[in-house]
């Protein structure tokens, strides 16, 4: 991964360079930001840099032995950790190693829910589970084979279980000489405090809106009136950018899904509603916790059309023609409300609430919100 191919970040990417050259590597750094803004990408551009047998001055070189396995994720001092599913004897990083060189070279650019679609999860949650503090612990033990330096970069470290977040802890109070831990976090303040205070935070921002749509014209072909919609909608993101322009199913589903649970409350029909809350039982967990974050999102933007500000509305065409007579429905008097019933109805599936009783809820609650 070379940082010319990291979409924007140029601060950051600056920032990495000097702090190689000014020889000042913390041992543990983490990467913070949004889903879909670079975090991954440019840690491993970091650790290809390190070890580049020919760095520039604001490149790796590409070509040298090191960068070329870098390049295809096989450098014997390069390990990851990730969350993953227990099955079939699978339950740390290594064992789902060729997915993950899969995925990440199609497109460095991804989410979580991508990632375990990608390993067929199903309704499993992924996890960093606490045998994989024992494979970073011998993978550590090792000695460096061809690089200067042994990275270890864990993806998503929010999804740890406390037994391994307690061993990593310890990990990072006894650094191992020559050894970078790059942590890529989505969510860092669902971290350990004390894993937090033994790291570096690198604070990555969203993609500016015109790096957005230079990519989107150059790698997808899109015209400079479609590029800047969707760059306009990703709100610094390209895994949103990327899922806008697919029109992903799971977005498709969400919307349709949202669209039937409003009609079958704003006409009170319970029959409609129970078949609704029927439907959002069957798929997993996380998809109905995705989806019930997608109805508040659509709720916020509905809200905000309403004062006919389009630039901070940030809905696709379909949303928005639904949101032309659907919005008004959205005002001062319950929003609040609607967010907060929301936002309750996702705890109660955290908690393993039956997702039956919890959707028919919700629906007969926005059944009168909806008519304030």
């Amino acid at each position: 991964m070379l940082f010319k191919d990291i979409i924007g970040q140029d601060d950051i990417k600056a920032r990495l360079i000097r702090s190689v050259k000014d020889g000042f590597m913390p041992h543990a750094q983490l990467f913070c930001g949004a889903e879909g803004v670079g975090k991954l990408p440019l840690a491993i551009a970091y650790a290809q840099y390190l070890n580049c047998e020919n760095p520039g001055a604001e490149d790796s070189c590409g070509v040298c032995p090191s960068c070329v396995k870098y390049g295809h994720l096989v450098h014997p001092d390069l390990h990851f950790v990730f969350p993953v599913v227990k099955k079939e004897k699978r339950e740390v990083s290594d064992d789902y190693i060729p997915e993950w060189r899969m995925q990440v070279n199609s497109s460095p650019y991804f989410s979580y829910d991508q990632w375990l679609t990608s390993i067929h999860a199903e309704n499993s949650q992924g996890m960093i589970y606490v045998k994989e503090s024992d494979a970073i612990i011998r993978k550590l033990n090792l000695r460096i084979y061809e690089g200067r330096y042994k990275v270890m970069i864990v993806w998503l470290p929010e999804k740890m279980n406390e037994e391994a977040a307690n061993k990593l802890l310890k990990i990072l109070e006894e650094p191992t000489p020559n050894t970078l831990f790059l942590l890529v976090s989505n969510a860092p303040d669902q971290l350990l405090t004390t894993i937090q205070s033994r790291c570096q935070r690198i604070n990555v921002r969203p993609i500016g809106k015109q790096q957005v749509e230079a990519a989107l014209r150059h790698n997808f072909g899109l015209d400079e009136s479609a590029a800047a919609e969707v760059a306009h909608i990703s709100k610094g993101s390209f895994v949103k950018a990327l899922e806008t322009i697919s029109t992903g199913e799971e977005h498709r589903f969400f919307f349709q899904l949202f669209v039937e649970m409003m009609r079958a409350s704003y006409s009170r029909n319970i029959k409609k509603i129970k078949a609704v809350a029927e439907e959002l039982s069957r798929v997993g967990r996380e998809k109905q916790k995705n989806f019930l974050s997608y109805c508040q999102l659509m709720v916020r933007e509905y809200f905000v059309s309403n004062v006919h500000r389009p630039e901070l509305v940030y809905l696709n065409r379909e949303e928005a023609q639904f949101g032309q007579r659907f919005a008004p429905f959205i005002n001062e008097r319950n929003v609040e409300e609607f967010v907060s019933e929301l936002e309750l109805a996702s705890r109660h599936i955290e908690q393993n609430v039956n997702a039956k009783m919890v959707f028919f809820d919700i629906c007969l609650k926005i059944t009168l919100l909806i008519k304030r």
